[in-house]
């Protein structure tokens, strides 16, 4: 019995080790094999070409609706360049621009769905252009929005994109238009003058909302009839959830805030922004309501209402949250809810008159000697959009009159090649 046993052991004990090394080869088969697809598959994606796609404006006062056609522009590709037009394209097609280059070159920058900029790019797609794209930056793709883009000769300005077969087009962003938003700050501007009865203005707030105007309902205060009632934005869940980062600060960042109406979103909102962020490792922006706007700055204002303001802010690649409806003076509790190690705010602004008032909105982080003031780069505000608009009504008409005419001539146009 025992000779037996032996006999029958000595083929066991074999038969296990080979399993075992059948089983061990497996495992190493298998681990050599997935380290080896981990790596083909890092190499050919680092191989890969990434697509570029090219979209360009002339970013004109520049609101949501362009952040959400660049962000629509950059879904469609790896990279997003944007041509951004000089301001003799714009005068010879359009006419003047409210803001210079520089100042839109700041705004498109900052954007943070942009991957480069082109300055001064042609208001038309040309042949010559789009071999320079083709060629030297690699574009992939031309962008547009499905509204019409019109010369003054009532021609596609993309009709070269389009027969190249390179051209790819994204939805517009429907209720808002830098023409919208002329007519909002003529309105206000009449609101203030409204007893001088000034039929410029008048006329002109007609011609740029689309004949819109506010309503006057009985009992109604002139903050509810104020320019930003006629806005057609609707907001929702998904586009502000689009616009955000979708992420919130580390357990040990310094998170930075700064608080304002941010009203028509400009080149001094940015560069300020872009301060603040340098000074920790997380920007969060309080939004004030349209109701503490009025009642600090005027009936007349904000021009955009607080949802559009908030699309504006969290298309900044510098910011990465925002409070929707931020209150006006800041709290002990508030700061401690969002952890807030610092409070800025700009020598350029609105009003600046906060720290002589009685109840100062930022006594507590004074107290707390966490506030600081930082010297903005530009001495550039809300009002002084406004102002420029104003000045230069007579050629805002003109221009919105040419519009009007050369897209009246591209349909004409359009019309006569399908009845042929």
């Amino acid at each position: 019995m025992g000779s037996y046993e032996a006999l029958t052991e000595k083929p066991a004990t074999a038969t296990k080790w080979v399993v075992t090394c059948m089983v061990g080869g497996v495992i190493v088969g298998v681990s050599l094999l997935g380290a080896y697809s981990s790596q083909l598959w890092k190499s050919r994606r680092r191989n890969k070409k990434p697509v570029r796609v090219y979209m360009d404006g002339c970013f004109d006062m520049m609101h949501y609706g362009h952040c959400n056609a660049l962000r629509q522009a950059r879904a469609l590709g790896d990279q997003l360049i944007v041509g951004v037009v000089s301001d003799a394209e714009i005068i010879a097609n359009k006419g003047p621009p409210v803001t210079p280059l520089h100042e839109r070159l700041i705004m498109v920058n900052a954007v943070k769905w942009v991957d480069e900029v082109i300055p001064e790019a042609p208001y038309a797609i040309t042949e010559e252009f789009m071999k320079k794209l083709f060629d030297e930056y690699k574009i992939d793709y031309i962008i547009h929005g499905d509204d019409p883009c019109v010369l003054p000769d009532g021609t596609d300005a993309y009709a070269h994109a389009k027969k190249a077969g390179r051209y790819k087009q994204i939805k517009r962003t429907e209720g808002v238009s830098s023409t919208d938003i002329v007519g909002r700050m003529l309105l206000c501007v009449r609101e203030r003058s409204i007893t001088e009865k000034n039929h410029n203005h008048s006329s002109l707030q007609r011609q740029f909302s689309n004949g819109h105007s506010p309503k006057f309902e009985a009992g109604a205060s002139a903050a509810t009839a104020s320019g930003t009632r006629i806005s057609h934005f609707l907001p929702t869940s998904r586009r502000i959830v689009q616009f955000s980062n979708g992420r919130g600060p580390g357990p040990d960042s310094r998170i930075v805030y700064i608080d304002g109406a941010f009203d028509l979103f400009h080149a001094g909102h940015v560069e300020i922004l872009r301060l603040a962020r340098d000074l920790g490792d997380f920007l969060l922006v309080g939004i004030h309501t349209d109701q503490t706007v009025s009642a600090t700055r005027g009936s007349h204002r904000p021009i955009m209402n607080l949802h559009e303001r908030s699309l504006s802010v969290l298309a900044c690649r510098y910011v990465d949250e925002v409070i929707i409806g931020a209150p006006w003076e800041i709290s002990k509790d508030m700061l401690t809810t969002f952890n807030i190690s610092l409070v800025v705010h700009g020598t350029i602004a609105e009003s600046n008159d906060f720290q002589k008032e009685e109840c100062n909105p930022y006594a507590v982080p004074i107290s707390m000697g966490i506030f600081k003031v930082l010297e903005s780069p530009l001495d550039i505000t809300t009002t002084t959009i406004i102002r420029r608009i104003v000045s230069n009504h007579e050629a805002y008409q003109n221009r919105n009159k040419k519009k009007g005419e050369s897209e009246k001539r591209y349909y004409e146009g359009k019309s006569h090649v399908s009845e042929e």
